[in-house]
């Protein structure tokens, strides 16, 4: 759960706080920010401590009614907006203990770079580095740090920054609470539950489908992963409508997001071996991701209206589990024969992407721990994006860099598409054995996209985290959030090419 802290702007710092304080690389060493007072540290002591004022690094300097930290901001040159984000998460670490932080480090940052955006970053690395997730800890541990003061040159600018980065950081922190809750209690009728209570609040027109709806609705791959599990399944459905400027009848943009929604993954009748098995809470990440992006929609009020599609199960070997072999029909008609049941999540998509494509929207974005070929190309800290409109993956990841997530982009190429061919089925669910997995998976998933613009984003390996790294503590790390949060705010309608 995220901390309970307050996050406030004022010209000065409360007594007793401890006081964070920009220190840039320069040419002949560190340099202390203008206009603090007290630092009585020279060059001599931080060449001592091996403060060189890199980013993030960080000194603790105590004293007898608060503490100074010096956090590294790099060289003036090379200071953005976004290096904000670590600096806010490194002292947020550093002050650990703290009961109060105030910081001027916004002060430190060239005129050329952005204050808003700034402190927006900012503030998202404070608080996504002070999340913790304890429920189920019999004695939490205890965190001292109640309240972060941004101060200095606070204007408006910086004012609208701060309440960007707390409303990002909340949405983060849904998203983180879903995945690391147990699958024992985050079940897809209790994802369901979280999408009402998200659309209660939200004012956005909700729809959930039941196992009975799905069958009846022709969610073929939905349907049969499911059926393995004593947990039915769910469909979600939340649509975000903006004030419409020129009457009822004008025209807005339409954005779908698309997530997979595996609340636990056995790998079904294809059965994962036990160790591949411990983060498998996460397979929901993607409807996570979409979630909460929704539960703050209302709050940061995009122009475009945005469909959000999540398509929830378990996938698990019980005695009426679908097989090897067996041949689903999705809901737009393709049918694709099962070559392993453990490549369940692209068989739950094609569902949501048919829908998706239903509805008529401008783009489409589906996200999803989908793929372990993923980890194995790009690791467990960048993504893979995959897209059939050039324009749109430009659009796209220059808001992911924005926002401070890396995703890779991956191409699908046609001539791959055979590796899908099935003898009995329109395709299979899975390719070669050991080759391009990822690109396959893609492949698989633009044939239910109908031509519309769109990207894939297999989050696999970023989705969770095992050690405390960048601006995220360890457990669900929430990817995807901020880049979606960012696209949408910015989003015009691509070209399909």
């Amino acid at each position: 759960m995220p901390l309970t802290l307050t996050i406030e702007t004022a010209k000065d710092s409360p007594s007793g706080a401890a006081v964070g304080i920009g220190v840039l690389a320069g040419p002949k060493g560190p340099v202390i920010q203008t206009g603090v007072s007290g630092v009585n540290v020279g060059a001599k002591v931080l060449a001592a401590r091996g403060f060189e004022a890199k980013l993030g690094q960080t000194l603790v300097i105590p004293g007898r009614s608060s503490s100074q930290i010096l956090v590294g901001l790099g060289p003036a040159a090379e200071l953005s907006a976004s290096a904000f984000r670590t600096v806010g998460a490194v002292l947020a670490r550093a002050a650990f203990g703290e009961a109060v932080l105030a910081t001027s480090v916004l002060d430190a940052a060239p005129v050329r770079v952005d204050r808003s955006a700034a402190a927006q970053a900012l503030v998202e690395g404070l608080l996504l580095a002070s999340y913790t997730f304890t429920p189920y800890k019999s004695k939490a541990p205890v965190r001292a740090l109640t309240k972060i003061v941004i101060t200095g040159k606070v204007g408006r600018n910086v004012n609208s920054g701060v309440v960007q980065g707390q409303i990002v950081a909340d949405a983060v922190a849904l998203n983180r609470d879903l995945v690391n809750e147990p699958p024992m209690t985050l079940t897809p009728t209790r994802m369901a539950d979280v999408a009402v209570e998200i659309g209660e609040r939200n004012e956005l027109f909700v729809t959930i489908w039941d196992e009975h709806d799905i069958k009846r609705e022709r969610l073929g791959g939905l349907h049969m992963v499911s059926l393995g599990s004593t947990e039915p399944p769910r469909l979600i459905r939340l649509e975000y409508r903006p004030p419409s400027p020129g009457g009822a009848k004008s025209k807005v943009p339409t954005l779908a997001l698309v997530g997979k929604g595996i609340t636990f993954d056995s790998g079904g009748m294809s059965l994962k071996p036990s160790a591949s098995m411990l983060t498998m809470k996460n397979d929901m990440s993607g409807a996570g991701a979409v979630l909460g992006v929704m539960s703050v929609i209302s709050r940061i009020q995009p122009a475009c209206r945005v469909i959000a599609y999540c398509c929830v199960t378990e996938n698990m070997p019980g005695p009426a589990a679908y097989k090897l072999l067996d041949v689903l029909t999705a809901r737009n008609g393709k049918t694709v024969e099962v070559h392993n049941t453990d490549a369940e999540g692209r068989l739950v998509l094609m569902d949501g992407l048919s829908l998706a494509v239903e509805d008529k929207p401008d783009a489409i974005i589906d996200l999803a721990t989908l793929t372990g070929a993923q980890v194995v190309a790009l690791g467990s800290e960048i993504g893979a994006l995959m897209s059939n409109s050039a324009s749109f993956r430009t659009q796209f990841l220059d808001a992911a860099e924005r926002a401070g997530e890396d995703f890779w982009h991956l191409p699908l190429p046609k001539k791959y598409r055979r590796h899908l061919d099935s003898a009995v089925a329109d395709m299979k669910n899975i390719g070669l054995p050991g080759e391009a997995g990822s690109l396959i998976a893609g492949l698989f998933l633009e044939e239910f996209v109908g031509g519309r613009p769109w990207i894939h984003l297999d989050i696999a390996g970023p989705a969770f985290t095992s050690a405390d790294e960048g601006v995220i503590t360890k457990g669900g790390t929430g990817v995807g959030v901020r880049s979606l949060i960012e696209a949408i705010m910015h989003f015009t309608p691509p070209s399909s090419k």
